[in-house]
């Protein structure tokens, strides 16, 4: 029997563009020369609800059952036929056509408005007179959003944009509320997943179910699927595996899981994958499964005998996005933030540079796990490979790199390769935030196709950063995002609260610190979440050195990962949670940097210790050391045009060259001696891109003095050089 597997993102992760897994499980099951499809399934069911059919049935529903409707319900009802006329343009819009209905969008009298359009900004000055498309999307974004707070309200309370039943999931210990909900009978939302994924059962005849949940709010319909296939197509294996079950299920031991789906897979997908299709074609025992949950006896086992080996991440395996249609993803646009909008606005190839986390040390982080744990980087010569077979797939040029932290080096080999190639690619990923990231080195990167990085700041305090073992400090985050805002690269800080041991004060103050990075725009968006314990981080494994106490230390038959604590030494942090997101929000838009601090919070804060001008003096320590001996140097513009010419001087001939440099947005020339510029031209020869190795600093200054051209420290400070610089000679 030969096993055809289909491939499913369970509702709800993105709607802009596809998560990664099922690529990376279909690219790989191609060199296995295994028959797969992958299904998006999330995207499918938005695009069901969001239509005329979709509406339609939405909108059927009596309000009159349903007690102490808002009024923003009676509203969104009243003009139900409104929203069901205009839903298939207003789709097909956000999908990239029909771009024309901009301007009809932006008028006042088309779209039907409820409740989310209460807080319109001013539209104009976050658009400009040019933006009208943008403008339009996000007008449509708020109409989508009013219709899923009226589903919310009346149709199904569990339904989302990005997740479906999160709450019921999310730190989850026992499986009694999953299981009594999945018995249920299903709701509206659900039977639209349902009817999808019985067309695709249909059509594409598996033998094998393979389940992808990265995030809780993924399970419960993930279940649900794996119920409808239990109860009409008892033949098809069930397999689920992901980021969800890598975190939370580790100690599984409730057999009622296993009503649902039949196997569950830890870590890395490929190698499971392939031992449980060999196992279902007779070829494996079930005990040579490899990292694999399942049910015998009424008894959760686990399984780990194979020796088969993970696939080494240097191997030359593209994701495959075949099946995946980029034209069908939606742009939203949630936020006029230019940064905070690029995950939910265009399609995004996924791809990471390593497997796991070069620096592996942050105390809250999983860093006991294979996906944080096990760290093998990529070669920038692979990586491009995969971003042009990518490219040449589907059309799409743009790649987020989803690594838990992209190694520097890597980075800058990836943007000389990129280079070198003349792909024209635009890419972004998440960094730490660390001094490697030099002026010179984020110009490279912008140059290469980098339009953004995010990175955890966390707690904006350099105790709680030392306790953290983040390797950063306060003054050099500062650096690093002012290096990459001048080069023309947003970048997004994720920001952290309620470490074990933080006072009120130092809450107050990393506020303070956040302001200050907003107000001289060197970070453009951020996120505050507040701390959470996991059970495989170093606080988790060892409470006692960060004075926490774990409430519950008893393993859960379901899920186990967030633990509940307490912290006797620190704040009460969640009351700061809705200051905190108010002055981000505003800070996110400009706004409300002469604000006093305690006007976010309805309580009695400290006020911060902070000076008010700690950023500003931060950056403005001198940076200009010498280079160091074996740093190299890359010229990253066109090679100048060279003229020999005499100049004649009160009787003196002296021979001079003329080099000009055209560039994209401007020509510039340089007047200098022969010598000197024909040693020029021979040193940026050798610092291009196609160079196998460029030459180090002291190189340079070796050959400059072989060559008779005077004092090279002198030169080095020369007018000439600085010029050099500016035009694209960067040290690396």
């Amino acid at each position: 029997m030969k096993t055809k597997v289909l491939l499913i993102t369970p509702p709800f992760t993105q709607l802009n563009t596809p998560y990664p897994a099922t690529p990376y499980l279909k690219g790989y099951l191609n060199t296995q020369n295994i028959n797969s499809f992958q299904l998006d399934l999330g995207l499918e069911v938005i695009l069901a609800i969001f239509s005329k059919n979709g509406l339609t049935k939405i909108f059927e529903t009596n309000v009159n059952t349903i007690p102490n409707l808002s009024t923003n319900g009676q509203r969104i009802y009243a003009l139900r036929f409104d929203y069901i006329n205009v839903i298939d343009d207003l789709i097909s819009f956000l999908q990239g056509d029909n771009d024309m209905l901009a301007h009809r969008i932006c008028s006042d009298w088309f779209l039907p408005r409820a409740s989310r359009f209460d807080q319109v900004e001013d539209l104009e000055w976050s658009f400009g007179n040019m933006g009208i498309r943008d403008k339009a999307r996000h007008l449509t974004t708020l109409l989508l959003e009013d219709i899923s707070d009226y589903i919310v309200e009346c149709i199904d309370p569990h339904f989302g944009f990005s997740r479906y039943a999160e709450r019921l999931s999310s730190s989850a210990y026992t499986f009694d509320d999953i299981y009594k909900q999945l018995r249920l009978d299903h709701s509206l939302i659900i039977n639209f997943e349902l009817e999808i994924l019985k067309k695709y059962l249909h059509r594409e005849k598996p033998n094998m179910i393979a389940l992808s949940v990265p995030f809780p709010g993924n399970l419960f319909s993930a279940l649900k699927c794996g119920q409808y296939i239990k109860a009409f197509h008892p033949e098809i294996t069930v397999c689920m595996g992901g980021g969800y079950a890598n975190t939370e299920l580790r100690s599984l031991s409730d057999a009622r899981v296993f009503e649902f789906i039949d196997f569950i897979t830890l870590d890395d997908g490929e190698a499971p994958l392939l031992n449980l299709i060999e196992y279902i074609e007779g070829e494996r025992n079930v005990e040579d499964l490899k990292r694999t949950f399942t049910c015998i006896g009424n008894q959760v086992k686990y399984m780990n005998g194979s020796q088969t080996k993970d696939i080494s991440f240097r191997e030359p395996i593209c994701p495959d996005y075949t099946d995946l249609t980029p034209h069908k993803y939606l742009s939203f646009i949630e936020i006029t933030n230019p940064m905070h909008r690029l995950w939910s606005d265009g399609f995004w190839n996924k791809l990471t540079m390593a497997h796991g986390c070069y620096w592996k040390r942050c105390t809250f982080c999983d860093t006991t796990l294979d996906y944080i744990g096990r760290f093998e980087p990529a070669t920038a010569k692979l990586l491009c490979d995969k971003m042009e077979t990518i490219t040449n797939q589907n059309g799409q040029s743009g790649f987020h790199f989803v690594d838990e932290a992209a190694p520097p080096a890597l980075m800058i080999a990836l943007a000389k390769e990129i280079l070198k190639r003349k792909l024209n690619v635009s890419w972004w990923t998440n960094i730490r935030f660390e001094t490697s990231f030099t002026a010179d080195v984020c110009q490279l990167l912008k140059k290469s196709g980098c339009i953004a990085v995010s990175g955890g700041l966390e707690v904006a305090s350099d105790r709680i950063l030392s306790l953290i073992n983040k390797g950063v400090s306060v003054d050099k985050v500062a650096k690093v995002c002012k290096n990459f805002t001048d080069a023309g690269i947003l970048t997004h800080a994720y920001l952290m609260y309620g470490f074990p041991t933080q006072t009120e004060q130092e809450t107050i103050d990393s506020l303070e610190v956040v302001k200050q990075l907003f107000e001289h725009q060197i970070v453009h968006s951020g996120f505050w979440h507040q701390f959470a314990l996991t059970a495989h981080s170093p606080i988790g494994k060892n409470p006692d050195k960060f004075n926490v106490e774990i409430i519950n230390p008893n393993i859960n038959p379901f899920a186990n990962n967030e633990l509940e604590h307490n912290d006797p030494t620190g704040a009460d942090h969640y009351k700061f949670s809705e200051g905190l997101k108010k002055s981000l929000y505003n800070y996110l838009h400009d706004v409300g940097f002469d604000l006093p601090l305690q006007k976010w919070f309805d309580f009695k804060i400290p006020s911060p210790k902070i000076p008010y001008d700690f950023i500003h003096r931060a950056l403005k320590e001198s940076g200009n050391a010498e280079p160091l001996p074996n740093s190299k140097f890359i010229w990253i513009e066109y090679l100048p045009e060279v003229l020999f010419y005499d100049k004649k001087k009160k009787g003196k001939n002296t021979q001079m060259c003329e080099l000009t440099f055209y560039m994209k947005h401007q020509t510039t020339e340089l007047k200098i001696k022969a010598n000197l510029g024909t040693w020029i031209v021979e040193l940026l020869n050798k610092c291009t891109v196609h160079q196998v190795n460029q030459p180090t600093y002291n190189q340079i200054k070796e050959s400059f003095i072989e060559n008779n051209l005077g004092d090279f420290d002198i030169f080095w400070q020369s007018y000439t050089l600085q010029q050099l610089k500016r035009l694209g000679l960067l040290n690396i």
